[in-house]
């Protein structure tokens, strides 16, 4: 029922090719003392809340899944490597939403949209194609609230950043996803094929996602996830973005947002 993405077959040259993305900015985050790992009450806020989404979307990711092997036949899943800290992998789940392709590697850029099936477009709208992740954070391997689990590639290349940014664990969503990943579609549509991809979402989308996990790393607590938790839902229903406007310096989780907005653009 799952298709597996083999990351360590990618061709290690197609990104040793690439020329080393401007970073100079998080050599000091990286070196500052590193934040506490998971508090427990992360984890059990995580396992309480995925049990009880679990009752009512298990009658949905069933009726996806048999919608699923009737339009598009197997595999229903598509599951891929992931790293959930520098030194150990996972497998990250998701509904399958393309047509699949041998040696397909790297983001979804406009030279991979003719493989996504009508259906996949829907799911990947509503984020339905995300709901097996919760057996992901069942599991241990993910939280609702974290940086986006990367691949291998970008965490060998980047040790001593990712060794700050994975001290949480990897999430279903996070402030990097709720500030930039509708930023990062309209740059990747703009790609016509792999190599411009790669090269777009390694020098442009890479730093700017490294740049806010490490922030949210700085101000995490259970209201700052709360809040992103709750954005993300409004985002998903109304599909617009999140853009929340200033209204003095008060510490807030939206003010904490602002800031991150503002220090992107420098």
């Amino acid at each position: 029922m799952t298709i597996h993405h083999d990351w360590d077959k990618t061709e290690a040259r197609r990104l040793a090719t690439l020329t080393a993305p401007k970073m100079a900015w998080f050599l000091g985050e990286a070196s500052a003392p590193g934040v506490a790992p998971m508090p427990l009450s992360k984890r059990a806020f995580d396992i309480g809340l995925a049990l009880i989404l679990l009752v009512p979307l298990s009658v949905v990711m069933a009726t996806v899944a048999l919608i699923l092997l009737v339009v598009q036949g197997r595999p229903i899943l598509y599951s891929a490597q992931r790293m959930r800290s520098p030194g150990r992998a996972f497998t990250q789940w998701k509904f399958r939403t393309m047509l699949r392709q041998e040696d397909d590697f790297g983001a979804t850029g406009a030279h991979k949209h003719w493989r996504i099936t009508p259906v996949g477009h829907f799911l990947r709208r509503s984020r339905i194609d995300e709901l097996p992740q919760l057996f992901n954070i069942l599991i241990g391997d993910m939280s609702f609230v974290g940086p986006r689990p990367p691949l291998r590639e970008y965490v060998e290349r980047f040790p001593a950043v990712y060794a700050q940014v994975l001290r949480s664990r990897p999430g279903v969503t996070g402030l990097a996803t709720l500030i930039y990943h509708r930023h990062e579609d309209r740059i990747l549509a703009r790609c016509k094929s792999a190599e411009a991809t790669e090269m777009a979402y390694y020098r442009r989308c890479l730093p700017a996602k490294l740049k806010i996990d490490l922030i949210y790393q700085r101000h995490r607590d259970m209201r700052l996830d709360l809040w992103i938790l709750w954005s993300t839902l409004k985002i998903v229903v109304s599909r617009r973005d999140e853009r929340p406007r200033r209204r003095g310096r008060k510490p807030s989780p939206t003010g904490r947002v602002q800031d991150v907005q503002e220090s992107l653009r420098h």
